[in-house]
């Protein structure tokens, strides 16, 4: 590349800390990472021109697990190894709430409501419904699932539904606009278009190898998390999410977060439209893709649960479609260690990065001595 001795000079020479993936977890890493150290010089590498993977495509849940979610997480897990799940996703969400403020990314606590196909599911989960509230006492100092009657009308579901009072939602677009703006005014410089081909440490520097340079860098942090890897030998493999939204539709009642099958189905009310994603489980090995994209499989019955269950008696069109890719395992616990001397990484968020990404962050930078 032809890059001037301007150039190298400023971006490319002397760097303390690179950062790889400008999302949630890399730019909270490199934020926390200016906290410590004033005076460093702090890189981030983006491999798209916005933030890929997940962060901004995302469905804007401000969420910790439904409660279906939860109880299935116990078939693998301690109730421990859950109470820390949650109480990790709670603190990551105050912490995203304060680091960048309610109004900056459009923060609301409308509830989440969880709706059942079956009178089966829904009667498994009412019988640990008291049990899943009594472990999560202690965080929330009051019952977080109770039980709701269908006000929204939606058909083809049981009559009722079980609601997270906890539950809220943010505008993904204003919270990575306003992390972005924070980064970037604190001295922190950012490259797009640039991805990272492999890494080698040597002599307590890691050289870094790009597909545009070569250079230098004392610390090196992987927050690439549905992309992972390409660069790590970790248990994490990617898994892309379909969504879809709607155009908007006039005096749209709909209002709050919703899961539907599990959680494998999600929807929620923006600027009077619909914005429905999931269907993963329709086909798993499929969608365990780095590749973005749509599949007739899935959109075909996302559109078929709109008209038949969510908006049965509604006009409605589609606007766009688009897809993220998550990073998940047999774990649903975060990978944040320290891989050599000088590497780092912080993947593995499970598709809860809007809960967990600032908090993973914060945590990645502080494995830094």
């Amino acid at each position: 590349m032809n890059f001037s001795y301007w150039e190298l000079k400023e971006w490319f020479t002397n760097i303390d800390f690179t950062v790889v993936g400008s999302g949630i977890v890399g730019l909270n890493c490199a934020l926390q990472l200016r906290e410590k150290y004033p005076k460093a010089k702090i890189l981030v590498l983006e491999k798209g021109m916005l933030p890929q993977g997940a962060s901004t495509k995302n469905a804007g849940f401000a969420c910790f697990g439904s409660l279906s979610e939860l109880i299935d997480d116990l078939q693998t897990h301690t109730e421990e190894e859950v109470f820390n799940l949650v109480k990790k996703r709670w603190e990551g969400l105050q912490l995203l709430r304060t680091t960048l403020g309610d109004k900056n990314i459009d923060f609301q606590q409308n509830k989440g409501y969880e709706l059942f196909l079956t009178n089966e599911l829904y009667e498994s989960c009412l019988y640990k419904k008291e049990t899943i509230n009594k472990l999560l006492q202690p965080l929330f100092n009051s019952d977080v699932f109770t039980i709701d009657y269908n006000k929204f009308s939606f058909q083809n579901i049981h009559k009722n539904y079980i609601t997270n009072q906890f539950e809220g939602q943010i505008d993904t677009g204003k919270m990575a606009a306003k992390l972005l703006e924070k980064v970037l005014s604190s001295g922190i410089k950012i490259i797009n278009n640039i991805q990272v081909e492999k890494f080698i440490e040597s002599n307590e520097q890691v050289v870094v190898e790009t597909n545009q340079i070569t250079f230098n860098t004392k610390k090196l942090f992987i927050a690439t998390n549905g992309f992972a890897n390409q660069l790590l030998n970790e248990n994490v493999k990617p898994a892309r999410a379909q969504v879809l939204i709607t155009k908007p539709i006039k005096n749209l009642h709909i209002k709050g977060t919703f899961h539907l099958d599990k959680g494998y189905y999600y929807f929620r009310n923006i600027d009077n439209r619909i914005l429905f994603g999931g269907g993963r489980n329709l086909d798993f090995k499929g969608e365990e893709t780095t590749e973005f994209g749509q599949t007739a499989l899935i959109q075909n019955k996302l559109e078929e649960v709109l008209k038949t269950t969510i908006l049965p008696n509604t006009k409605f069109e589609i606007e766009h479609r688009w897809s993220g890719i998550m990073g998940v395992g047999n774990q649903k616990k975060t990978i944040v260690k320290q891989l050599s001397n000088n590497v780092f990484c912080g993947v593995r968020l499970g598709g809860m990065g809007v809960a967990i990404g600032s908090l993973v962050g914060k945590e990645l930078a502080e494995l830094v001595d």
